[in-house]
């Protein structure tokens, strides 16, 4: 286990003392009282009363649910950072599980609210959203009605939330757990480290890895396949109850799309498949092998210069690339790396991946990376950098009017990312450099656009297949893998079986159902709005800027308006894919 000191990460870990002081603060014991306490008071007080507020009634009573669960957000945050980077410490695992419940018993008691303003006739809420009082929550509250079909009972509504924490939650907690203690081959490397390795130049070196990984996978696949099972029956069962159309609708409702738009997103991806096909016959070239492996999938093209960048120098990359961008953005993303707001080194227990975590919108954000020096670690830190920056921006329109559909969640990320890309490219001037690090920058962007729709296929066929099958298989679920994967790569790359199980480790199938499109939509909006960058310089950033400091204080129809785009337009998906093509044909044709 690397301590992170040759890169310069060992003292980048990220101080949550802006939470609470500590695990033993008296502050978090008296706030996880405070919450009950409030809930209880909050309930009796409007309880069955929604119905008849006027406006000035309403907004007083939002505001007090918004406090309320602005301070259960802040126990949530401490509690999850505290975890997620010791998933091997019983206390932090305790600690969770209580805020959780916590969290659960306040939900039941203030579910009153939702299923009241749900309940109400239409003639009368449309009345109390037009009114200026209100001006401030009413995209909060209009997006609450749309579920309003999807409502059950009252006491459906309580116990549902009462069970929460032992249901949805507790599954993924033990996934957590799970992948964070597992250990791959001999030397006991965690999953970030044998992951990493699939990035090697050494060809022995990356089969090496896909076997510990399988391996390791393999060792506990009959719990992870429990585990799939129960969360896709948990989903099957939810959307029955609550008469979603299908698997995928409560997560477009969420998104504050139409199933259309989601439709015509991923047919217009499906279509363009060949393009994955077309690369990864020339990176068969470009690597002299006979046959592309699924192991092979990301070596390294040659030419890219693979010495380790040290945590200072993507630092100053990353800070230069968003300055010559909008010295706002670099402002905001320097606080992240001075003032202890990022988790960076690989350490014992900490779970694999990366996030950025909102918190609440008088702090800040958090950023969590597993940081081992490769080029591409600088895109995963300006990936989540600028999520943080979106995070913060738009911390300023309050707790519930801050949160991001998933869909613009992606934005600011990939932006991020394409500003880093465009900045390392045009310091390199050696034709080789230059080819081999268009082709990273490009499999990034086939696996943000690709990937993710092979993978919503995957979903879709687990979830349909858990709905009209019954309880699945591992090897069913590895069917249902090897099937969308094989029609994104068509003959360029050699799936082995091994690689059949390589479902069971992506926790977004788990956390976030249906989640993983909205990369895909993300990628391709960026492409859209880095175009009219290109076009229209700094009469673009402020308005840029805007769009992430908006929040989910409108619809994503409505945010993006000021930009000309259609959603339901098969037209403009096909436009950023496009542009994906123009990248691989300036690949093939030698012209970059």
């Amino acid at each position: 286990m690397e301590d992170g000191m040759d890169l310069g990460t060992g003292g980048v870990l990220w101080n949550l003392a802006d939470l609470y002081a500590g695990v033993d603060d008296p502050a978090l014991a008296r706030d996880m009282e405070l919450v009950q306490v409030r809930a209880e008071r909050l309930a009796e007080a409007w309880r069955d009363r929604v119905g008849s507020l006027d406006a000035a009634g309403l907004l007083e009573l939002v505001r007090e649910l918004e406090e309320l669960d602005t301070l259960l957000t802040r126990l949530s945050t401490f509690a999850f950072l505290n975890f997620i980077v010791r998933t091997d410490d019983a206390a932090a695992s305790a600690l969770l599980q209580k805020v959780e419940e916590i969290s659960a018993r306040a939900g039941r008691v203030t579910v009153f609210f939702r299923l009241e303003w749900n309940r109400m006739p239409a003639e009368q809420a449309e009345a109390l959203l037009a009114s200026p009082a209100l001006a401030g929550y009413r995209h909060y509250l209009a997006a609450m009605r749309r579920f309003a079909p999807h409502q059950l009972s009252r006491a459906e509504e309580e116990l549902l939330q009462e069970l929460g924490p032992v249901g949805r939650s507790a599954w993924n907690v033990l996934f957590e757990k799970l992948m964070g203690r597992m250990r791959f081959g001999e030397s006991g490397r965690s999953e970030e480290e044998v992951l990493s390795d699939l990035y090697s130049g050494e060809r022995e070196v990356r089969a090496r890895a896909a076997a510990e990984l399988t391996a390791g996978l393999r060792e506990n696949l009959h719990i992870l396949t429990h585990i799939f099972n129960t969360l896709a029956a948990e989903k099957m069962i939810s959307d029955r109850l609550r008469r979603f159309g299908s698997w995928i609708s409560a997560m477009n409702l969420d998104n504050e799309l139409d199933d259309r738009t989601v439709e015509v997103l991923i047919a217009a991806v499906v279509k363009r498949y060949p393009l994955v096909h077309r690369y990864y016959r020339l990176k068969r070239e470009l690597l002299g092998l006979d046959e592309l492996l699924d192991y092979d999938r990301y070596a390294p093209v040659p030419g890219l210069d693979e010495r380790p960048v040290s945590w200072e120098t993507c630092r100053r990359i990353i800070l230069d690339s968003f300055a010559a961008f909008s010295p706002r953005m670099a402002e905001i993303a320097d606080m992240f790396f001075s003032r202890g707001w990022i988790h960076a080194p690989v350490l014992e227990g900490k779970r694999g991946g990366a996030f950025a975590h909102p918190c609440v919108p008088d702090l800040h954000p958090f950023v969590m990376v597993n940081y081992l020096g490769h080029l591409r670690d600088v895109s995963t830190v300006a990936h989540e950098l600028g999520h943080g920056i979106h995070q913060y921006l738009a911390a300023g329109q309050g707790l519930y009017n801050s949160d991001t559909p998933l869909v613009l969640a992606e934005t600011a990320s990939v932006f991020a990312e394409l500003l880093v890309f465009r900045a390392q490219l045009a310091l390199l001037d050696d034709p080789a450099a230059r080819r081999a690090f268009i082709c990273q920058k490009l499999e990034s962007i086939f696996a943000t656009v690709f990937r993710q729709v092979a993978m919503n296929r995957f979903e879709d066929a687990m979830h349909t297949g858990r709905r009209e099958q019954g309880e699945l298989s591992a090897s069913q679920l590895s069917s249902f893998w090897l099937d969308s994967q094989g029609a994104m790569f068509g003959d360029s790359v050699t799936l082995r079986k091994d690689y059949g199980i390589w479902w069971s480790y992506i926790p977004h199938f788990l956390g976030t159902p249906g989640y993983v499109y909205s990369y895909a939509f993300g990628e391709l909006l960026v492409l859209a709005l880095y175009s009219r960058y290109q076009e229209e310089g700094e009469g673009f950033v402020g308005r840029y800027l805007d769009l992430l400091a908006a929040g989910g204080s409108r619809s994503p129809a409505e945010l993006l308006a000021p930009f000309g785009i259609d959603l339901d337009e098969p037209a403009f998906w096909h436009g950023g894919l496009d542009v994906i093509e123009g990248m691989l044909s300036d690949l093939e044709t030698g012209s970059f």
